[in-house]
């Protein structure tokens, strides 16, 4: 028998049997994997002490598109400035040099981490403080802006004790 002449009742029951899978499958992607080109994932700062006037913030950009994206800005109420940053080989020396936009090669992830690529805060408006969170909005070539929350933590993540925070690719 063909399936076009099974009755309507039995063409539901096999479309009901087969929702388990698609969930199942669904369940293993973040609603924003399924939906965004691009993800931020694994947001966080490191505290500063309350006298510090600068910070930085740490991420992952996945681009899920066939199509390279630019990460082009960034921007919280909580510092005067944002700069997008890298570490540089210079004169047998690492040092911080800003970056006009940065790169995100299609069907890949680019972590941003400290000794590497970063999001520097200058000029806090207030403190970096263990537990608390804070808007950061990133500006993209062709995703547009993304507002993602930064959780601020004692340590880097992966460190004694920083439980589930700890860095893992997709």
């Amino acid at each position: 028998m063909s399936l076009r002449l099974l009755p309507l009742a039995c063409l539901g029951l096999l479309g009901l049997a087969s929702l388990p899978a698609v969930a199942a499958d669904h369940a293993h992607h973040t609603a924003s994997e399924v939906r965004e080109p691009v993800v931020v994932d694994q947001v966080w700062s490191r505290a500063m002490p309350p006298t510090a006037a600068n910070g930085a913030v740490y991420f992952v950009l996945v681009n899920h598109t066939d199509h390279p994206d630019r990460l082009v800005a960034a921007s919280t109420d909580r510092a005067e400035v944002t700069e997008l940053h890298s570490h540089v080989q210079a004169d047998g020396l690492m040092r911080m040099e800003q970056a006009q936009e940065i790169e995100i090669p299609p069907r890949a992830e680019l972590v941003f981490e400290p000794g590497g690529y970063h999001v520097m805060l200058l000029g806090l408006t207030q403190p970096l403080v263990a537990g608390e969170r804070f808007n950061l909005t990133l500006e993209l070539a062709q995703a547009g802006a993304i507002t993602t929350e930064v959780e601020i933590l004692d340590q880097a993540p992966g460190g004694p004790g920083a439980g589930e925070h700890g860095h893992h690719r997709h």
